[in-house]
């Protein structure tokens, strides 16, 4: 992804980097050669048994700081060190990668080239063949050199080469570190900020230049399939992984420079178990989200920045029943379905600025409509859309969706006003709004649902929504509170002719399924999708195998 001095860690004197600038690259591997050290030579004939003894990737420490905490993020080439000073009162992120002599770089730069010629022509289907194509290749280049190469360095060439061909150059080790919910570049010369789970917001060591952070920028949005320029300097757009990525170009309308902001996408999705294990929700309120989302009651998450609401309406998501027709409309793909029977819709920009060849998410969800489904999530309501949502919900559809917005009160508003202008009539067909927040609990920012209500109706005095408040956090204690009766449960049991007993024991039922899933430590989303469609096939045999302690 990035030219000459940008391809990896440096290491050498002033004068060799002089060498490097004023030389071409072929002429600096002629000139380098002659130079190979002799220590480079010996491990070659030494081989594998003396490389092993020797790490691809070292950390003598940063002067004003003491280290925390090190992990590695790809053994053997590079790991993290979290890093602390008192002067500062800060955190540092120092992402360690192997550093290249001035031989080996000029060599991964002269590979480097060799190779954009032979791939052109490749077509790969897969990263994992990329990957495979891409080592067989650069092998075959160092071979074709004949240049005494020692182990530990064709290593370290094999890592920078997939670093920056497959992979995303200065910021990869960032990308492959679970820790990490948010890369964000504010300009040139300034440190790229991470949010970390851990350490929440936190400074790397990254810092780039001008030249550096345009081209970074560029090719970040090119891999995206998107353009950036001087015309159009603002891209949104998914990356191959699914990560969410804004970035700009140039000073035009970003003082400090080209920037970028990715927000990470989870493989493995959150799920039921892990929001109860973060404290966000209580096994209560989930059931209870359970058996409204088995009878099509409409729901919406509402919050601040993050505050993990898509991320709730992806867990909750698991409980829809098991070959409902579901189509979600999004802007950036960020939501991960177990169920076949899905169809996920995303918007596209025009091609050309100006031309009508942009499809939005009104019309994704007006088509949507005419395909008979039985589950209508949407990533998140801003405009015209919600208004075309909200007649879907009373025409009959299930629908899911999030907004910005601190509490029910903004909640209403929002959709009451410009630019949304739900008519209050139309809010009667919204059932539940959850209220998330990303707060403090001593020390610790945790997210936490505020606040769950039910929309019972229109007070006919005043005109506004009635309100029925089912659960609320109590920030004193850190714990969950009942507050009231479920006008949504009573509905339910009466339309499927149950008595308040057998409604009690329906819930208690699925409280012992989600406290097994807790108990037996299974979070992979798959997992509790299988299980979640077991019970709504056979219920009595899941709760069977649960009683006896039989792995379902």
């Amino acid at each position: 992804m990035e030219g000459t001095k940008h391809l990896a860690n440096k290491e050498g004197t002033e004068d060799e980097e002089d060498l490097l600038r004023v030389l071409e690259p072929d002429a600096v591997l002629k000139e380098l050669l002659q130079k190979l050290s002799e220590t480079q030579v010996l491990e070659s004939k030494t081989g594998i048994g003396e490389y092993n003894l020797k790490p691809l990737t070292t950390f003598e420490g940063v002067r004003g700081y003491e280290e925390v905490e090190r992990y590695w993020v790809r053994d053997p080439f590079s790991f993290v060190v979290i890093l602390f000073t008192e002067k500062d009162n800060e955190f540092l992120y120092h992402v360690v990668e192997p550093a290249l002599t001035v031989f080996e770089r000029a060599l991964l730069e002269k590979i480097y080239d060799d190779l954009r010629d032979i791939l052109i022509l490749e077509e790969i289907p897969t990263e994992a063949k990329k990957s495979e194509i891409l080592k067989q290749k650069t092998k075959k280049l160092v071979q074709g050199y004949k240049i005494p190469l020692s182990p530990s360095s064709l290593d370290k060439i094999l890592y920078y080469t997939e670093r920056n061909y497959i992979g995303y150059g200065f910021i990869d080790p960032l990308l492959k570190d679970q820790s990490i919910e948010d890369i964000s570049c504010d300009g040139v010369d300034v440190p790229v900020f991470l949010y970390h789970k851990k350490y929440q917001n936190i400074k790397t060591n990254i810092v780039m230049d001008e030249d550096e952070l345009d081209l970074f920028v560029t090719t970040l949005a090119q891999r995206c399939g998107k353009h950036l320029s001087a015309g159009r300097p603002m891209v949104s757009a998914t990356m191959p992984e699914g990560s969410r990525l804004q970035a700009t170009l140039g000073r035009e309308i970003s003082a400090r420079g080209s920037s970028f902001s990715i927000r990470k996408f989870s493989e493995n999705p959150f799920t039921p178990v892990e929001l109860i294990r973060f404290g966000t929700f209580s096994v209560d309120m989930l059931v209870y989200l359970w058996m409204a989302i088995e009878n099509n009651r409409s729901l919406i998450f509402a919050g601040g920045t993050a505050s993990g609401k898509t991320s709730s309406l992806n867990a909750v998501s698991l409980f829809i029943p098991p070959i409902s027709k579901i189509i979600t409309i999004e802007d950036t793909r960020e939501l991960t379905l177990y169920h076949e029977n899905w169809i996920a819709s995303v918007t596209r920009e025009p091609f050309i600025t100006g031309e009508d060849s942009a499809i939005d998410m009104y019309e994704l969800l007006r088509q949507a409509l005419r395909q008979r489904p039985e589950y209508i999530i949407v990533g998140e309501i801003r405009g015209a859309e919600a208004l075309t949502l909200f007649q879907a919900m009373s025409t009959g559809h299930t629908t899911y969706s999030t907004m910005h917005a601190g509490n029910v009160q903004e909640v209403v508003s929002r959709l009451e006003n410009e630019p949304i202008n739900v008519p209050s009539v139309m809010l009667q067909a919204l059932d539940i709004i959850s209220v998330q927040a990303l707060l403090y609990v001593g020390k610790e920012r945790v997210r936490r649902t505020y606040i769950i209500v039910e929309l019972t109706g229109i007070d006919p005095n005043t005109g506004d929504i009635r309100i029925n408040v089912l659960f609320k956090w109590n920030p004193v204690n850190d714990t969950f509170e009942r507050i009231g009766d479920s006008h949504v449960l009573r509905e339910i049991m009466k339309q499927r002719g149950w008595t308040l007993t057998e409604l009690n024991a329906e819930m208690e039922n699925r409280k012992k399924v989600l406290q097994y899933l807790i108990e037996k430590d299974i979070r992979y989303y798959m997992d509790i999708a299988r299980i979640v469609q077991m019970y709504y096939q056979n219920p009595d045999r899941v709760l069977k195998n649960i009683a006896d302690g039989v792995y379902i």
